[in-house]
């Protein structure tokens, strides 16, 4: 009887784990019971194995389906108004609010950069890593702010956009501010010095490209890992700049 229980189990672990990830979440949670309880062959008097639902996942795909549904976030002054003219007004607001922001950048970026390399003279440390650790924290902030909101959803929808938003930041830095950078060096003709550093953040980046191919399933522990990787590439520019002697 004790075998015939524990192979039960085991066989409704294996139906609720519907990504095989070895974990159950909530989401499986929920559904592996609303398979148990509505399924009509369930008869919680028999001794035997009981039949339950082999296939879970088919509430997981209802919920999901009602995210994919769920309203989109309206302004509070506009959720009154027709659905044409809530668009017009938004676009409109977003395009000032860019504009607005595009002027606090142009403004606010020479003054900054002072700033931070002022700041490391007074501490005696080069301004490469002061301006590593606090000018992304700057820089990207709307990006975090925007992707913690939509993450504190808990939908599949806010997440996926959520994380959509941080690859975005993440392709604008790759790319288009990389391309300023090696303009600026080009038409002005700076010294290259920044051997130790590019070759810290490639290799940074090549570890969490590794870490997403290998991975289909991330958790806790694994954003330690990531969270590590930013000392981490802080300590590799010191060792090649100290130790290895490149500039």
């Amino acid at each position: 009887l004790q075998e015939t229980k524990r192979d039960a189990q085991n066989a409704m672990f294996k139906a609720a784990d519907t990504n095989r990830s070895g974990d159950i979440s909530f989401e499986e949670f929920v559904a592996c019971l609303m398979s148990f309880a509505l399924d009509p062959n369930t008869n919680l008097q028999e001794t035997k194995k009981p039949k339950y639902a082999t296939n879970p996942n088919t509430y997981l795909k209802n919920e999901e389906g009602e995210e994919e549904e769920e309203e989109e976030d309206v302004p509070e002054d506009l959720a009154d108004l027709e659905p044409e003219e809530q668009q017009k007004r938004i676009k409109i607001r977003a395009a000032y609010q860019m504009a607005l922001g595009t002027l606090l950048v142009l403004i606010f970026s020479d003054p900054m950069v002072d700033l931070l390399s002022e700041l490391g003279v007074r501490l005696d440390v080069s301004a490469f890593y002061i301006s590593f650790v606090l000018a992304p924290l700057a820089s990207n902030a709307s990006e975090l702010v925007a992707a913690y909101n939509y993450a504190k959803k808990r939908t599949c929808k806010s997440i996926t956009t959520s994380l959509s938003t941080l690859e975005g930041a993440a392709i604008m830095n790759n790319t288009f501010c990389l391309a300023i950078f090696l303009a600026l060096v080009y038409f002005q003709n700076l010294a290259w010095e920044f051997s130790a550093e590019t070759i810290a953040i490639i290799l940074i980046q090549v570890m969490i490209a590794l870490s997403c191919v290998f991975r289909r399933v991330h958790r806790l522990l694994d954003a330690f890992f990531i969270l590590s990787l930013y000392p981490l590439c802080l300590a590799t520019v010191y060792v090649l700049e100290n130790y290895v002697g490149w500039d």
